[in-house]
Formats: structure tokens, sequence, C-alpha cells
């Protein structure tokens, strides 16, 4: 045996080397955990965002376009569903969260409006 045992016991390392080597091996992991939180989790959590604040400021006159893909005017809000028009007289309730995008905005209502209903 040409290798001494001390020499030997140098190559696996000892007990002062061991808490490096678990930082050198967790590094990756740490890594792989920060970029998916900068490239998946956080622009998604932007994008829930963002859809609450465009459901939430739906109000009458809007049109929109709904998850099943139907266009139409907003007649009423309600607390968690929305009345849309989507021919004359065809008017359906939509859940607020279905609603997929905001084609054009409405006017706020007025008092001018009140009277003509």
């Amino acid at each position: 045996m040409w290798i001494s045992s001390a020499f030997a016991q140098g190559i696996t390392g000892g007990a002062s080397g061991g808490g490096a080597d678990i930082l050198l091996n967790l590094a990756p992991l740490v890594l792989i955990g920060v970029v998916f939180y900068f490239l998946l989790i956080r622009p998604q959590q932007k994008r829930l965002k963002d859809h609450r604040a465009m459901v939430d400021a739906v109000r009458r006159g809007d049109t929109v376009v709904t998850a099943g893909g139907l266009i139409g005017k907003v007649v009423k809000v309600a607390d968690g569903e929305v009345h849309v028009e989507v021919a004359e007289g065809v008017r359906v309730r939509v859940v607020k969260g279905t609603i997929s995008e905001v084609r054009a905005k409405g006017q706020p209502v007025g008092d001018d409006d009140k009277s003509a209903k």
C-alpha cells in the first residue's frame, strides 16, 4: 500500500470540512428556489393581483369578455356576479371571477342616468 493512512483520511474530509460541504451541496437547491420565485411565482402573483383589480373596477356600461367567450355589456353589478347583456333583451348572470377582459370602459352612473330608468 503506497498511500499512508494519514493522507487517505485527508482525502475523505475530516470533521472540520463538513460544514462547508453541506453549504456547497445546498447552494444549487437555494439557487433553484430563487429562480422559481422570480420566474414563476412572482409574475403569477402580479397577474392575479392585476386581474382582481380589473374585476373589482368593472361597472355598468363596460363591455366585457368572459372566460367562456361571451362578449356583452354590463347592465348590473352585484356582489359576486355581473349581469351582462349579450344581445338586445338577452341578459345572463356571470360570476365576476370569470371575466377575462374589459374591452371598453363605461361611463359612471350620474343623476340623469338614474332618472332615465
